[in-house]
């Protein structure tokens, strides 16, 4: 049997979009952002999480009227050429195989402080076995870890906000709340104490901390009704970045001043709840941020596996990659994608500050390269979609197409502003990938150069003519 099975229920995919824009980089990474804008910070996640609203919106337009396992890849490689999906679609799998092995790490960094009797290594080895295991049984098992992962971010960032909202209102019974208040904003150097500059060297800090928003997307391909889940989980993608980003991010700024050592020292989150007098605050972060790292890490495997998968359909990877499981599961492909990731997390202990930082350096700004290859596919794609199957457009990006030229700006700038960062490795970051980018596309090229005679559609993806919503990925009802 081949293709990929729909076993994913509405509520995993509900779950999966909500849980997919909070990452475990809300929690550990915010706190240098703070440290760096002050409660300018504020201003930071706002652009940003503008910034991905306007690509999801975007990504939701095609992918509602074509949903498919390679998501964005595949959209390129239809609306832009056989170079633009093969090399989006590589350095996306290659950047969530790197972010396999730092949440592995982080995971077992946490771990191994509740049980030193295990090394850190061993712990990261449990961890990745663990959920290798579980990807492998059935796209189901994956959608109700990740159900029950996503599920405790939310209840967790939930009470955060609630508890923390009381408290500065002074009304939180038995809390210590002398730091606490909205002057916090404006106190300690005002509202920017480092300057309005220091919003964008915020933009920078925070920008990566939103990758995952489009993991529905990816999912949608294998869930019961893959054109509703996509068109909810585009529409809801403001509120989820407003409550969940803006609103965490206010209570910790006015819980506390954004100077107060303890947020560098602890980490945002566990300070602020610390400030309350909160018993066992650190060790209840810990759990949150463990979540949030096996969350990461089960989607990110997920990920990375299903764009494999569709690489492998278009004859951009291994045809073993497409080959699937009884179960509809990608099993060549999971095992590629997670044996890159042990190998990378052996580099992180045996090379630290040369090998894995190359690798992770060299993946930082493909999120940015994502977003930017969206935009442009979406004008491409909403003239062939109008062209050939116009009642397909119910998802509809905003003002097109000034707001998505727009956008696309607004990258092209923030990439360009990492260039002049040398304080926080931004032209580091990304010099090395496009250095890595400009390694695949002459890979792309080659490729192509060697077979003249391949078309889009011989891959599997629709050609020009064709219906928009005709199938990249077989997907079987089970």
């Amino acid at each position: 049997m081949t293709g990929l099975q729909a076993g994913l229920k509405n509520r995993h995919l509900t779950m999966i979009a909500i849980g997919g824009v909070i990452g475990a980089g809300l929690f550990v990474g915010s706190s240098s952002g703070i440290a760096t804008a002050g409660p300018g910070i504020l201003l930071s996640y706002a652009l940003v999480g503008t910034l991905v609203v306007l690509v999801m919106r975007m990504l939701g337009e095609m992918s509602a009227a074509n949903p498919t396992s390679g998501s964005f890849s595949a959209h390129a490689d239809r609306a832009l050429g056989r170079w633009a999906g093969f090399s989006i679609g590589w350095l996306y799998w290659f950047f969530w195989v790197v972010v396999l092995a730092v949440e592995a790490t982080a995971g077992a960094k946490i771990l191994e402080g509740w049980i030193p009797a295990v090394p850190q290594w061993g712990w990261a080895l449990i961890v990745m076995v663990v959920l290798t295991a579980t990807n492998l049984v059935s796209v189901g098992s994956y959608g109700e870890f990740e159900f029950w992962f996503a599920g405790i971010k939310v209840v967790a960032i939930g009470a955060f906000i609630v508890v923390g909202a009381l408290a500065v209102a002074g009304v939180l019974p038995g809390a210590d709340t002398d730091k606490a208040s909205l002057g916090n904003l404006t106190g300690h150097g005002g509202f920017l104490p480092n300057g309005p500059g220091a919003i964008l060297t915020g933009v920078l800090l925070v920008v990566f901390s939103f990758m995952g928003s489009e993991i529905a997307t990816l999912a949608a391909g294998e869930s019961e009704d893959p054109r509703r889940a996509v068109t909810k989980s585009t529409n809801s993608i403001i509120w989820r970045i407003g409550v969940f980003y803006l609103g965490s991010i206010f209570i910790v700024v006015t819980l506390l001043p954004w100077d107060d050592a303890s947020i560098k020292e602890q980490g945002s989150y566990v300070a602020a709840l610390d400030s309350l007098g909160i018993a066992h605050a650190g060790q209840i972060m810990n759990f949150i941020v463990l979540t949030s790292v096996l969350s990461c890490l089960n989607s990110g495997l997920y990920t990375a596996s299903r764009m494999a998968f569709s690489l492998g359909e278009r004859g951009d990877a291994p045809k073993a990659f497409a080959r699937t499981t009884s179960r509809g599961v990608p099993l060549a492909a999971i095992v590629c994608s997670v044996v890159f990731g042990f190998v990378a997390v052996f580099f992180n202990y045996k090379f630290p500050d040369s090998v894995f930082l190359f690798l992770v350096n060299s993946s930082g700004a493909v999120a940015l390269f994502v977003w930017l290859v969206i935009c442009f596919s979406q004008l491409r794609m909403r003239r062939i979609i109008q062209a050939e199957a116009p009642e397909k457009l119910v998802v509809k990006m905003w003002l097109y197409p000034y707001l998505t030229w727009a956008t696309a700006g607004l990258i092209v700038f923030v990439l360009g502003y990492m260039l002049t960062d040398t304080e926080h490795d931004g032209r580091e970051t990304v010099l090395l990938s496009l250095l890595v980018a400009a390694v695949v596309l002459a890979i792309a090229f080659v490729k192509e150069r060697l077979r003249p005679g391949t078309s889009t559609a011989a891959a599997g993806v629709p050609a020009q003519g064709e219906p928009a919503d005709a199938p990249v990925a077989k997907v079987k009802a089970p």
